[in-house]
């Protein structure tokens, strides 16, 4: 009865309302890219473009899909997306089975669980994180995009707390068969974990994929430079590069903001792609691992 109820009608119109002009600001400036990318180079540099192509052309996107660089880039991204989420994931998912573990079971847990909260509250800082990368060799090198961002502590808590949602019946009877620690977590608990799985796994790679500011201090070798930090040199700054060699009537059809455009665009692209796949469980995985205690 109570949502038949007419202020129950009114809010429910309401946040809908909320909600939907909120989703339009978020999509108008990726369609304002798209617009522009398409756009000529008179139209783009004069600020005619709106959400619609002015003088439609693709010498933009050719020249972005030529770019070596650019292609590079995008193959760092992806490989720093694949070893840093899988080895982000299994390190989360070897610390929070132990963490949700009762007192009793685990000697010393709420050390260890603060310890971890500590380290999230409080880092030591980008100067410390930056000496001690460039001790342990890591400058310059590919794992620097993977190593440091491995251990994500927000990740820890919220799997920690969908295991211990699990009931402890099903593990009871898992030991009594004879299985270990390490089979009832792979029969078990993460079988049963596959939707916070599937949210802290695009928490993981929107993460990397979109990290730009470790490349930038960290790599000097502009070739070695993930996409987003590439597209970040790209926008803020011009670059003369990126339209040396074109042919005259290539230039005009094409200026350095309808580069940057269909740049930015293909870099966001792979985000846009992969998370209609995950969206059916990015709520239920982030509520189930945020309300238990």
């Amino acid at each position: 009865m109570y949502y038949k109820t007419r202020s129950y009608r009114i809010f429910y119109a309401a946040n809908l309302i909320f909600l939907l002009a909120v989703s339009i600001l978020c999509i108008l400036p990726m369609i304002h890219i798209l617009a522009v990318s398409f756009s000529g180079a008179s139209a783009a540099d004069n600020h005619l473009v709106g959400l619609w192509p002015v003088d439609f052309k693709l010498e933009a996107y050719k020249k972005t899909i030529g770019n070596p660089l650019y292609l590079n880039s995008i193959w760092i991204s992806v490989k720093r997306v694949f070893f840093a989420t899988g080895l982000s994931m299994l390190i989360t998912i070897l610390t929070a089975y132990p963490l949700s573990k009762r007192t009793g079971v685990l000697q010393g847990r709420p050390f260890f669980l603060w310890l971890f909260v500590f380290a999230m509250l409080f880092t030591g800082g980008l100067v410390p994180s930056y000496v001690l990368i460039s001790k342990i060799g890591l400058m310059n090198s590919f794992w620097v995009l993977v190593f440091p961002n491995a251990v994500q502590v927000y990740n820890v808590i919220l799997m920690l707390n969908f295991f211990r949602g699990i009931p402890r019946e099903l593990e009871e009877a898992a030991f009594i068969d004879g299985a270990g620690h390490l089979r009832t977590l792979v029969l078990i608990y993460l079988p049963l974990s596959l939707s916070s799985l599937a949210t802290l796994s695009l928490f993981t790679i929107v993460f990397n994929w979109n990290a730009y500011f470790d490349g930038l201090i960290y790599l000097s070798n502009r070739e070695a430079y993930p996409l987003s930090t590439l597209l970040r040199t790209i926008v803020v700054q011009i670059d003369p590069s990126s339209i040396r060699n074109l042919s005259t009537d290539a230039l005009n059809h094409m200026s350095d903001r309808t580069l940057k455009a269909s740049q930015v665009f293909l870099g966001a692209l792979p985000v846009i792609i992969i998370y209609p796949f995950f969206q059916r469980f990015f709520v239920k995985g982030v509520v189930l691992g945020a309300v238990k205690e």
